[in-house]
Formats: C-alpha cells, structure tokens, sequence
C-alpha cells in the first residue's frame, strides 16, 4: 500500500462533508507527482489527487513557479510540521481545512439596463474545493512573504487554522467575508 511521503495513509481519512466528497480525490500516491496526465480532460483535476492539488497551488506565485521539487519538499515539511503539532494524520487536516474554508456562498454581478446588482448564488463544489486550497496557500504565502518564518511553517499554521475554525487565519478570514457580502446581496 502507498503511503504519501512514506508515512501518511489515505484508507484512514474521512471526507465529512458530502458536497465535496466526490472532489477529493483521495487515491492513494507516494509521491504526489503525475505529471498533468489529467489536463486533457475537462475537469479532470478532480481525479488527481488532493495533495497534490494543494503541491501545485504551492506553485502560484512567482518564487515557486514551476519548481514542483520544492513546492514537493515544502508540503511535506508542512506535513509533519502538523503531525507534530496535532498528533493526528496530516491528510485529515487538510481534507478538513478545504471543507471549513471553501465558500458555500458568493455573489455574481448581474445587469439591468445600466445598472449592475450583485446577487447571491450557491457555490459549487468544484470550486469550493479550488477556493479553500487558493486561499490557504495564499495565506501561507502572504504570511511567510518578509519575515523569518518559512513557507512551510506558515501553510502548516494556515492548514491547522482553517481546520479548526480559526477566524484568525487568512483562508477563514477570506471565507468570511466572501460569505457576508453573499448574505448581503441576497
């Protein structure tokens, strides 16, 4: 059985949230690299695999741009970061981070005459699931930008915050917010 970076088992995590279930992909990688054999399908970053997805959100912004090795050796650092912290198995965390973080609700900007109206709609749970994972990993990012805390301790920080509810961190906070101006524009 392949256990992620050696030492994390997949059979064990539980997807609690049954609107994101079929979007974390959960199939069990050593290493999480497949080298995009799922681009030419539409929607198929739904088959790959869940840390990987968040490896590759790692790579975003301009410092990590195509260095998959180093965004690789980050989140395994954040991952056992979090295991030392939590005691519990880092995929679990996380799958539990991208349910509490993606937005259940937005705002599109509708048109009349002249005049746009934002009004509230139902997130679907693709994007939810792109959503949490953006704003988790811009948020580590963010955090770790001009201070001596790396990257790998900051996205550990965020991961455990969105799991536990914690409104203090960036990904909450964003979620938050995206959410009150949706209940406003209902």
């Amino acid at each position: 059985m392949h256990k992620l970076f050696g030492k994390w088992d997949f059979t064990e995590v539980e997807v609690r949230d049954p609107s994101i279930r079929n979007y974390v992909n959960l199939t069990p990688i050593f290493v999480p690299h497949t080298g995009g054999r799922n681009a030419k399908q539409q929607f198929g970053k739904s088959s790959l695999n869940i840390v990987e997805r968040l490896v590759n959100k790692m790579m975003r912004e301009e410092n990590n741009t195509g260095q998959k090795i180093t965004a690789n050796t980050i989140v395994q650092e954040a991952f056992e970061k979090i295991n030392k912290k939590t005691g519990q198995n880092p995929i679990q965390i996380l799958v539990n981070a991208i349910s509490n973080s993606g937005p259940r609700e937005e705002t599109v900007r509708l048109q009349y005459g002249g005049i746009a109206v934002p009004k509230s709609v139902d997130t679907a749970p693709q994007r939810r699931v792109d959503t949490a994972l953006r704003l988790v990993t811009e948020g580590a990012q963010k955090a770790a930008f001009g201070t001596k805390k790396s990257l790998a301790d900051t996205l550990s920080d965020e991961i455990i915050a969105a799991a536990n509810y914690d409104v203090k961190g960036y990904a909450m906070g964003k979620k938050d917010n995206i959410e009150r101006v949706a209940k406003a524009a209902r």
